[in-house]
């Protein structure tokens, strides 16, 4: 049904206003429905995939428990704890970064890590950008339409039929606009906020590692100094012992993290890439050829 048919259905051309209003909700409605469904799809199946993750039994409560699980918020006292950990967090994580991996691949990938997510961090900043300026487009495509309605319902001039055709024109031009935006913000701009928190986990995964990796090299230094004292060997013994596995176990399991990031996030770059560079091209043709019949329709009327 065209924009000027539902008015006419409603009879309220002072309400004119109102329906393309009415249709921007609605189609923002879905396209946050469609988003979030899509998210969530993608991070329960990461979960799912999960060698260690898939076993747990927070992950199959999620999944199975069908009653109210009545899960609070923070406290403050709570959020005050994760924010002065935060801090020493910040502070330790100056001190880890300034040591030298004993592993060129660890290395490599810390550094490319840093890299990637300021990167990441720069585009979704200006895709957030661009996918204003199409909304902000639809909305002064809107306000177009409205006003070219109202000017031709003032009268059943020729020109005043014009101003009709005219702004039905602009206000499937807003359909198409709005649904670029929403496209956008589906295949472009929410992968790529994924994968700032996908970075910042996997930077968060290095720092546990040299965290660790000082944690043995301070366990070797204590056991070199009770062995020259003497003194407390066989305690120095028992924490470089465990320091040494915290160490390796984290080391094995952050390397396959990594290339399993690596391999993942390049495959969901062109999957997103590809679906959005087709619906760009879907739009283009739907515009150009709603541009095409309107200059025709506004020829055999002149």
């Amino acid at each position: 049904m065209t924009y000027s048919g539902l008015v006419g259905i409603l009879g309220c051309t002072e309400c004119h206003w109102f329906i393309p209003w009415l249709y921007l909700c609605f189609s923002e409605y879905l396209a946050i429905f469609k988003k979030t469904v899509a998210m969530h799809e993608v991070f329960l199946c990461r979960v799912a995939a999960h060698p260690v993750l898939r076993k747990d039994m927070n992950f199959h409560v999620f999944l199975e428990y069908n009653q109210d699980l009545s899960v609070r918020g923070k406290n403050k006292r709570e959020k005050m704890e994760d924010f002065f950990k935060n801090v020493v967090k910040s502070a330790d994580g100056v001190l880890v970064a300034g040591v030298k991996d004993v592993d060129d691949f660890f290395e490599h990938e810390k550094t490319f890590l840093l890299e990637y997510h300021n990167r990441v961090k720069d585009a979704s900043s200006k895709s957030d950008r661009m996918i204003r300026s199409h909304k902000n487009a639809a909305d002064d495509i809107n306000r177009i339409a409205s006003t070219l309605y109202t000017l031709g319902t003032q009268d059943s001039t020729d020109v005043c039929k014009f101003f009709l055709k005219v702004s039905e024109l602009f206000e499937k031009t807003r359909k198409i606009e709005a649904r670029v935006a929403a496209d956008e913000d589906l295949k472009l701009a929410d992968l790529l906020k994924y994968y700032l928190r996908e970075s910042q986990a996997a930077k968060d995964l290095l720092y546990r590692r040299g965290r660790a990796l000082v944690d043995y090299e301070n366990a070797n230094k204590a056991l070199d100094k009770a062995r020259a004292k003497n003194k407390d060997v066989l305690q120095a013994e028992t924490s470089q012992q465990v320091c040494c596995q915290k160490f390796e176990k984290i080391s094995e399991s952050a390397k396959q993290e990594l290339i399993d990031f690596k391999t993942r996030r390049v495959a969901a770059f062109r999957k997103n890439l590809v679906e959005l560079a087709e619906l760009e091209l879907k739009h283009a043709k739907g515009n150009l050829q709603l541009l095409q019949s309107c200059v025709g329709v506004l020829k055999g009327d002149t």
